[in-house]
């Protein structure tokens, strides 16, 4: 395939599509973006996302793949672990690693989104156009039909390929799904579980009224809040509960007392820097959570779904935007085998990916759990004790299960859940029985033969699992 005389078509402009225009630009495709919302560094958006995210290490493999690491490091802020605040305002952080250079990064979404599109425009061969909205996607013709924002007129484009990388309600997967001809499975599925928006806000110096290198969570069995630092001093909160279960829900929160007295009970530290809480909690939307997954991904060599237009996922483990990033570096991997068309390209693609973001979006619910419940739990608390002793005294030996997901983007992420389920099962049953414990002052000898007895564990878990596989 001859690069510069392929047209390549984007829908959607945000952080996935933002990305493959400027890795596409740069291998030479001639690349067009259209992009429903207006221009983001232009306009102040309000779309009900979370206006922070968690970046580590599979995000910072694609911004190394084009050139953008160090630009993008300014952008962020390392939190290097979890903040617990249980309800009478005590706090105790639990590492994300035992290794110091391990540790995840809260960046601005719009931030990153406008330096990837100053990056991608730099590009004579890229064009951004914002404002149009996708209605449908003929398969077959590979033409995208828009309607432009300002004359509410229709148009039609076309391309050698359309990718779509326009988010959870992608239309390029609702042209899969309406396509009478195209077999197309697809999944969606919710929590009964909404998030909502809210903030802490920096002193009248300018400063963080909580501390700043850190992922502060209340994690109270049935719900949660969390935060996140931004650069200008404030936190970024999101509070995470269920619409209709619990003494307090989003449906009967209908009154600002009703949700002070609920703050008061359940997060009092938190409720003495949000002075905004009232207003802010009915101005900003409650929006929902949810997992989609499909297949296939791709039409004949026409079309492809990349990021949340193929695999939308709950945020719990922090890697939506670390996948999407990363479905762009394993694309432009498999374009490196110059393969004889599109269809082979996307096929490839789709085999060797598809089989990780279906893990991740399942890790993602496991970590919603753990985050709400387990993470105040003692068991629990020993078993992070245990394995930081382990990743600091046995660096190369031992990653944890959320090491493997988030920081080792060469891990895919099946591998990750498969061995990181089976590992956090060994050491769970062997701290219940009593056959490893935890000791700071534990010699090497005694470190090395708990994770002896934790390695032998895990593999006779994964072995059980690959002889029942065998079995059905």
């Amino acid at each position: 395939m001859d690069n510069k005389q392929q047209n390549i078509l984007i829908i959607g402009a945000g952080l996935c599509g933002a990305l493959l225009a400027l890795r596409l630009g740069q291998r030479g495709f001639n690349v067009a973006v259209y992009e429903k919302r207006p221009d983001l560094r232009t306009t102040k958006l309000s779309s009900g996302r979370s206006i922070n995210l968690a970046f580590s290490d599979r995000g910072n493999k694609a911004m190394k793949l084009v050139g953008l690491e160090e630009k993008v490091k300014k952008l962020c802020i390392p939190m290097h672990g979890r903040m617990l605040h249980d309800k009478n305002g005590d706090t105790v952080q639990s590492n994300y690693s035992g290794r110091k250079h391990e540790y995840i990064n809260s960046v601005s979404r719009n931030d990153l989104n406008a330096l990837l599109l100053d990056e991608a425009e730099k590009h004579e061969n890229v064009n951004f156009y914002f404002d149009k909205t996708c209605q449908s996607v003929d398969l077959e013709k590979t033409t995208a039909l828009f309607t432009d924002g300002e004359t509410q007129k229709d148009f039609i484009e076309d391309a050698d390929v359309i990718i779509s990388a326009d988010g959870a309600g992608s239309a390029l997967r609702k042209s899969y799904f309406q396509d009478r001809d195209f077999l197309f499975s697809f999944s969606q599925d919710y929590l009964s579980y909404g998030y909502k928006e809210l903030s802490i806000l920096p002193n009248e110096n300018g400063e963080y009224l909580a501390h700043k290198n850190a992922l502060h969570i209340w994690p109270r069995q049935s719900f949660m809040l969390i935060a996140l630092p931004n650069l200008d001093g404030s936190f970024t909160v999101t509070l995470f509960l269920s619409y209709t279960e619990g003494t307090y829900n989003f449906n009967n929160l209908d009154t600002e007392q009703k949700v002070l007295d609920f703050f008061k009970e359940e997060f009092p530290d938190a409720l003495l820097v949000m002075p905004n809480l009232a207003t802010e909690f009915f101005k900003n939307p409650t929006s929902p959570l949810g997992t989609i997954k499909c297949s296939p991904w791709h039409y004949k060599g026409n079309t492809l779904l990349m990021g949340d237009a193929a695999h939308a996922i709950v945020p719990f483990y922090g890697q939506g935007m670390n996948a999407a990033f990363e479905d762009v570096v394993v694309l432009d991997s498999v374009l490196n085998l110059n393969l004889e068309n599109w269809e082979a390209t996307f096929k490839t693609y789709e085999k060797h990916r598809r089989k990780d973001t279906d893990a991740i979006a399942d890790l993602a619910i496991d970590n919603f759990h753990e985050m709400k419940e387990h993470v105040a739990d003692p068991i629990f608390q020993e078993k992070r004790k245990l394995e930081m002793l382990l990743e600091k005294k046995f660096p190369l030996q031992y990653n944890s299960k959320y090491a493997m997901v988030t920081f080792n983007e060469n891990i895919g992420y099946e591998v990750a859940m498969l061995r990181g389920r089976a590992q956090d099962r060994a050491i769970l049953n062997l701290l219940a029985n009593g056959e490893i414990s935890v000791n700071s002052k534990a010699t090497l000898d005694e470190l090395q033969e708990a994770l002896d007895k934790i390695n032998h564990d895990t593999n006779k878990i994964l072995e059980d699992h690959r002889n029942a596989d065998l079995r059905y």
